[in-house]
């Protein structure tokens, strides 16, 4: 019998409860969030559970939410179940003062570099990773780049002129 995404969700709700918050599904994948502490334990039942299989992660990373109290930092996860085609992808959110995940490594061996990365640009520590420091930026580097703590813009620059970029008055 072929899975489907609703006996995903069905399975999902059964074992995590009222902690799977927004279960629903986006351009064709299941998406959700769980609290940081239960990362692994989802990670870990999606991956053990006989029916549901879903033994490939796809990837890791982060974003920043600067605007959400105390859940400033976000992890998503993509898995993927290669035999009934289905994907999940699920958030954990951490507060920005203290950004520590629980480490996917022992289960997914391909966690290891993507945990990296994902520490090296937003700074969220995975707790227990093997060899947690930067990947691709310089280790003297003090700040994570992809928060959203620097304006996109040099608002001094001198040098351009915003009628080009199409943000100048328009006369119609």
């Amino acid at each position: 019998m072929a899975l489907t995404k609703d006996r995903v969700k069905e399975r999902l709700t059964e074992k995590f409860g009222e902690n799977i918050i927004g279960l629903e599904e986006q351009y064709g994948i299941i998406a959700f969030s769980v609290p940081a502490e239960l990362n692994m334990d989802v990670l870990q039942f999606l991956y053990d559970d006989e029916e549901l299989q879903f033994r490939f992660l796809t990837d890791i990373t982060g974003v920043h939410y600067p605007d959400r109290k105390s859940e400033e930092l976000c992890v998503v996860y993509h898995v993927h179940n290669l035999k009934h085609n289905i994907r999940i992808r699920f958030k954990a959110f951490v507060p920005i003062e203290q950004p520590d995940i629980k480490t996917a490594c022992d289960l997914y061996s391909a966690a290891n570099w993507m945990e990296r990365e994902t520490y090296d640009f937003f700074g969220i520590n995975f707790v227990g990773h093997p060899d947690l420091r930067r990947i691709l930026n310089v280790d003297e580097m003090e700040h994570f780049p992809m928060r959203k703590e620097f304006p996109m813009e040099d608002p001094t620059r001198t040098d351009k002129d915003d009628e080009m970029f199409g943000r100048g008055s328009i006369v119609v």
